[in-house]
């Protein structure tokens, strides 16, 4: 007799429980199909991927996956969320970011966002790539200073923009009170990027004043950005903030704030990726590190760090930038579940320069989409309770840690930075991860993957380039080295009139090559070669011919390893006679007469297509 749950639903109930053995026995049969004899828990270490910081995730995961108490939302240590209701009751901040130069054109933009769904603005101000100290009253006309909290992002020139900004608020009657926004003090941040030293006074000076007089309105920023956009990894870039945060507490409380109103004046940047699951963790452990440190400080309930995501710059592309929406609305997605309170989407086109109104419209409507229609919102913390998440989050934060102790035992974030510490260990990641990039471990789609070589390029205004030279760290972004084999391909097009190509000699039927020309075919495109593949099919008797039509100076044999080893070195012979000047075959390296290289998934495509294009002369 099956007894019914309260709710008069079966659902499972009358099927027995899995185990967890049962599981890994189905695993065993599905790998020893594809080769692999292997048992228990190596089956399931077969299935496991590792991704950045030696993190490993599994394929399954179950209640055994014991990860600490996340607590309640709003309680120590914030796992959950800083606030007990999470973005359930208006969703997150949507902050748009805006780098004109020109106040009246700033102005025009600034009002549009906020008449269509932004509810904060971050400001670019001063310098060469910033609208100027003396026109942020004109780029502001019109603002509700008391209801459009602003943020600000000054570098140097952080005295004379806050004293703008609060000299604005007096003018137009907001009441102190009712002040928000930050005005983004953030001395080793900016020394982070520039390669000067950090000069905290003004910093601790303008926390003390908001601390005093705008209990809304917070001081510094806690920047990770720089770290990130330097090619850190998700513990190097929260192991930074830890460290920075902890510095800005020493100076203010040292300035004789208590810990309380230090932690106050800290908003903290943390960058949002297109992988989903690993944003959500990040954020949920920059919540529970930081709670941490500020236990040990002696104010537990103070530990609720305020968070601004900000979608990575890194991960755009220049080429088929239309993609990009993809990745910021998953970045967008990321950061809402993970308990952001402030979201920055930054526009499609933002890897080509400066954002026009359509691209301004797509990123804030990301997050209007997701809260609005979606319903993101309207639960807290939505990743709660998954296992995976949960031990995610517990296994980054430890990373994140370890990274934090190493730059405390160096003697802090400004002399790690002074050092050449944080530099090399972010370079250390960017190395190993262009390594995956170039042999597509790390797809890039639209750029290494499925590039589109007759797309129409889209142009957009560049801004200003920045101050000076810059010696802090640097900025790299994931397309960057097959962005630099197409912009060789782009060149030799305008100054030839025709790109670079290659002939795919496809041996045997359709079904025999195909697989293997689209594989030839994608590669070559991603270094800006075009694929010639015409004849459909082509043999000994052929081949010459065809090449020698085709226009192209090198080839690619493709086809099944049957037909290889019946054709490929006559087909070889025949084109090197026709003048090929080399001779590829898609696939696994073998010894085959009259072939010089082979690509197959997993080879280093980015020396492979720079070869190729210094071969023919493409400069």
């Amino acid at each position: 007799m099956t007894v019914l749950p309260a709710d008069g639903l079966s659902l499972a109930a009358e099927f027995p429980d899995p185990a967890h053995e049962q599981w890994q026995s189905l695993v065993e049969g599905v790998l020893r199909k594809s080769g692999k004899d292997v048992a228990g828990s190596a089956a399931e270490e077969a299935l496991s991927t590792t991704v950045e910081d030696g993190l490993i995730t599994r394929p399954l995961y179950t209640s055994r996956d014991h990860a600490p108490d996340a607590g309640l939302p709003g309680f120590a240590p914030f796992t959950r969320g800083s606030k007990a209701e999470g973005n359930a009751a208006n969703g997150w901040d949507v902050r748009q970011r805006h780098r004109l130069t020109d106040p009246a054109r700033l102005n025009e933009a600034v009002l549009a966002d906020l008449e269509n769904g932004v509810t904060s603005l971050w400001l670019t101000v001063g310098g060469a790539t910033g609208v100027p100290v003396s026109g942020l009253a004109r780029a502001l006309d019109g603002v509700y200073l008391d209801l459009a909290p602003v943020v600000l992002d000054a570098g140097s020139e952080l005295d004379a923009a806050a004293t703008e900004l609060l000299r604005l608020y007096e003018e137009r009657g907001v009441a102190a009170e009712s002040a928000r926004g930050t005005l983004g003090a953030d001395p080793l941040g900016h020394a982070a990027r520039s390669g000067s030293a950090p000069e905290p006074a003004a910093a601790v000076h303008w926390a003390e004043r908001c601390a005093k007089e705008y209990p809304g309105l917070r001081a510094l920023t806690v920047d990770a950005l720089p770290y990130h956009e330097a090619g850190g990894s998700a513990a190097q870039e929260l192991g930074s903030s830890l460290a920075t945060g902890v510095a800005y507490l020493r100076a203010l409380t040292g300035a004789g704030l208590s810990v309380e109103g230090a932690c106050a004046q800290l908003e903290f940047r943390y960058a949002a990726t297109a992988d989903q699951f690993l944003t959500i963790a990040k954020l949920r452990a920059a919540r529970r590190l930081w709670a941490r440190v500020a236990e040990v400080c002696g104010a537990a309930d103070a530990g609720a760090q305020r968070q601004h995501a900000v979608t990575s710059s890194v991960m755009m592309t220049r080429r088929d930038p239309w993609v990009n929406m993809l990745r910021t609305t998953l970045a967008c997605l990321g950061a809402g579940v993970g308990g952001a309170d402030s979201v920055t989407v930054l526009p499609f086109d933002h890897a080509l320069g400066l954002p026009d109104a359509f691209a301004r419209r797509i990123a804030r409507n990301t997050s209007t989409i997701l809260m609005e229609e979606s319903h993101l919102a309207r639960v807290i913390d939505p990743a709660g309770g998954s296992w995976y998440v949960e031990r995610l989050t517990t296994e980054l934060a430890d990373s994140a840690w370890a990274f934090f102790q190493e730059i405390e035992r160096a003697g802090g974030q400004a002399a790690a930075l002074g050092s050449g510490l944080i530099g090399e260990r972010l370079a250390a990641t960017w190395a190993a991860r262009s390594k995956d990039l170039a042999r597509r471990k790390e797809p890039v789609t639209g750029v290494s993957e499925f590039p589109h070589l007759a797309e129409r390029p889209v142009e957009r205004e560049v801004p200003p380039a920045a101050d000076g030279a810059s010696g802090g760290l640097p900025t790299v972004r994931r397309d960057e080295a097959f962005e630099a084999l197409r912009a060789r391909s782009d060149a030799h097009l305008a100054s030839t009139g025709r790109r670079p190509r290659v002939f795919l000699a496809a041996l045997g039927p359709a079904s025999a090559h195909t697989a293997r020309a689209t594989f030839a075919s994608n590669l070559f495109q991603a270094g800006g070669i075009e694929p010639v593949h015409d004849p459909a099919t082509v043999d000994a008797s052929t081949a010459a011919e065809a090449f020698a039509t085709s226009g192209a100076t090198v080839a690619c044999l493709c086809s099944g390893d049957a037909l290889y080893a019946e054709q490929a070195e006559a087909v070889a012979s025949e084109l090197r006679a026709a003048g090929a000047q080399r001779v590829f075959l898609a696939g696994r390296p073998a010894e085959y007469p009259g072939v010089d290289e082979y690509v197959f998934a997993g080879c280093d495509v980015v020396a492979v297509l720079s070869s190729v294009l210094d071969r023919m002369g493409v400069a």
